[in-house]
Order: C-alpha cells, then structure tokens, then sequence
C-alpha cells in the first residue's frame, strides 16, 4: 500500500510540474509575442511629420535626418520665410527656433529631443505644442556635445512653462 501511496504521489508529482511548465511556457510565449506587436505596432503608428524650414540650413536638414532615423515619415516643406508657420502656431519670439515640425494636432519648434517628443505623444496632453529655444549645442541635429540641461517648454495660446527637463 505504500508502494502504491508513493507511485499516485510521483505521478501527480509529475503532472503538476508538467502543468506547472507549460504555463510558465505559455506565459512566456504570451509575454514575448505582446511586447513583439506592441513593438511592431510602433514602428507601424509612427507619426508623418511636417518640418517647415529653410532650404539653406544645414541643422534643420539634420533634424530631419534624426526624424528619419527614428523611424518617422518626413515630410519637408521648404519655406522662404518660415515666420509665416511660428505666426499661425502663435509662437513668441522668445521660443522661436530655426525650424518647426508638425505632429498630429501639435507642434514641435526647433531641436526637441526624441525623449521629450515621446512623452508628448504618449501623454497627449492638452497643449499646442512643445518648444526648445534657440540653437542649443548638442541637441538634434545641432554639432557638438550637450553643455548644460536642455529645457523643453509647453505652449498654449503663446502662453509656455516648462515641460521637461532633459
């Protein structure tokens, strides 16, 4: 009676941790293929993208190549006078950049790093745009290596205050 007491515990022994593995396999396999679609699906949703600029600068030709580089669609748009586009997204002087970028409902005024575009796209927050001012040195499509913090400010109405800190 023991012998038997101790096959019917090895065999349920057995299918446990046969059980026990298959659902750590299928747990696995479950986890591997969401984050691949989820993955997948971002490279597929990745934003067409709008840079207004002029046909002579060399860093907005640069920031475009950091959007390409990153998987987004450009598309350029060469302007004379770019002041026209800053006029209708009611940019201040003050945030001004040498470029401006369209995504979706919002825009994107000068160098704005990959970190800060991210966050605006995931949060959706409601703003009209993002902007970094000036040329900094070591941002997107600017030569050089990064000096000091770069400070990303939100606008609405030409109103801004900061909205991240890179």
């Amino acid at each position: 009676m023991i012998k038997v007491d101790s096959m019917v515990l090895k065999k349920n022994l057995t299918k446990i941790t046969f059980i026990t593995l298959l659902t750590i396999l299928f747990l696995y396999i479950l986890n591997f293929v969401t984050d691949k679609n989820e993955a997948l699906a971002n490279v597929e949703n990745k934003q067409i993208v709008e840079v207004f600029k002029s046909p002579s600068c060399g860093c907005c030709n640069g920031y475009v190549l950091f959007l390409e580089k990153e998987n987004f669609k450009v598309k350029q748009t060469d302007l004379e006078s770019i002041h026209t586009i800053k006029q209708k997204y009611a940019i201040p002087l003050e945030m001004q950049s040498c470029h401006t970028t369209i995504i979706d409902k919002y825009f994107i005024e000068g160098h704005v790093p990959l970190e800060a575009i991210n966050k605006l796209l995931k949060e959706r927050p409601d703003i009209d745009g993002l902007a970094l001012p000036g040329m900094p040195i070591g941002t997107p499509g600017m030569p050089g290596v990064k000096e000091e913090p770069y400070v990303i400010y939100q606008l609405v109405d030409g109103n801004f205050s900061v909205f991240m800190t890179i």
